[in-house]
């Protein structure tokens, strides 16, 4: 299924996460929430003067804002480059607002930078 084909998350499930979420991300929170309720996600990380890498994104579905998810992306189908985080279900459908975001200006489904930082531990 295409970010295009989401269909968004109704009212009372947004209500939950709108204290966690700020100004015009907020239009975006009931699709990002629907997004967040697959549990998966195909993309490609965006390489400058080189090829897109495809990637598979997988994580489990929490109940609550403040509640821990496991999120899992595998690059290039390969299980040598997986990596592994957790963090509140809030923050990371922030990051998947970020991501349709990132979609509707230069349709490609990535994740942003500080996504990808915090994903490799960088700034640890």
């Amino acid at each position: 299924m295409s970010i295009e084909q989401l269909q968004p998350a109704n009212q009372q499930q947004a209500s939950v996460y709108l204290p966690y979420i700020q100004g015009a991300k907020r239009n975006i929170l009931p699709f990002a929430i629907s997004l967040y309720q697959k549990g998966v996600l195909e993309g490609q990380r965006k390489i400058e003067a080189s090829e897109h890498i495809p990637f598979i994104v997988t994580w489990n579905v929490a109940s609550l804002p403040s509640d821990l998810t496991r999120c899992r992306v595998q690059f290039d189908g390969n299980a040598d480059l997986s990596y592994e985080l957790m963090m509140a279900s809030f923050e990371f459908i922030n990051f998947l607002i970020e991501l349709m975001e990132n979609y509707k200006r230069y349709r490609v489904t990535d994740f942003s930078q500080i996504f990808y930082r915090k994903l490799l531990r960088i700034d640890e």
